[in-house]
């Protein structure tokens, strides 16, 4: 469960860069940081790589699926399934743990927005808040499966952890199960070879049970 430690950091850079892009406010605690206006943009390399603030209601990259309320409580019932499949999977491949530590992560960041982000910012009840997004690349139009993508969705660190970790897990997932069935074949061995071992400790014992009778029969006589 140590690899926590790394959704824990990787949710911390995801919200500390939403708050630099949207601003925070804490009077008693001396903290205000304007951030950015909505919808203006910074260009870091000309104009194909800015940092343009937009609020997203739907899912990573823009995608849509249902309204807030299910969209937030299906990202916090999908943050404990991950959280449990890290846990049951706690004694297996470090490589599968830190996979599911960076979805995990993005899985969390975005969740808090989606939660507590309408409540704290003044705007929208719990659960209905909306995702802070900054990256923008301004990528020329190209056509993928018969449709034309006219520019790639604004994005946030969360969206990169979600999509690194399934990219490890596409990656590696012949070298993550061929690891775990080599384990299972030498757990097999092992099992077997007790067996095997078993057998001439039974013969032996038969064998000195017998002894002992025809002992015993030899005395009688």
């Amino acid at each position: 469960m140590r690899v926590i430690f790394l959704t824990f950091f990787l949710v911390i850079i995801d919200q500390v860069s939403k708050l630099f892009i949207k601003g925070l406010n804490i009077p008693f605690l001396g903290i205000s940081h304007k951030g950015m206006d909505y919808g203006s943009s910074i260009n870091i390399i000309g104009n194909f790589f800015r940092l343009t603030y937009i609020e997203n209601p739907g899912m990573a990259f823009g995608i849509e699926l249902g309204g807030k309320l299910f969209l937030s409580l299906f990202t916090i019932f999908a943050t404990i399934l991950i959280i449990y499949f890290i846990y049951k999977n706690r004694n297996q491949s470090l490589y599968l743990r830190i996979s599911l530590a960076f979805i995990l992560g993005g899985a969390i960041g975005n969740m808090i927005d989606r939660t507590f982000y309408g409540i704290a910012y003044g705007y929208a009840p719990l659960f209905y808040g909306k995702v802070v997004d900054f990256f923008h690349f301004d990528i020329p139009d190209f056509r993928i499966f018969s449709k034309t993508v006219y520019t790639w969705p604004i994005f946030n660190f969360a969206d990169i952890w979600v999509s690194l970790g399934f990219l490890l897990i596409v990656i590696g997932y012949k070298w993550i199960f061929k690891k775990e069935a080599s384990h299972i074949g030498g757990l097999q061995t092992d099992s077997s070879l007790l067996e095997n071992s078993s057998i001439p400790a039974d013969t032996n014992q038969q064998n000195f049970t017998n002894n002992q009778n025809q002992t015993s029969t030899e005395i009688k006589d």
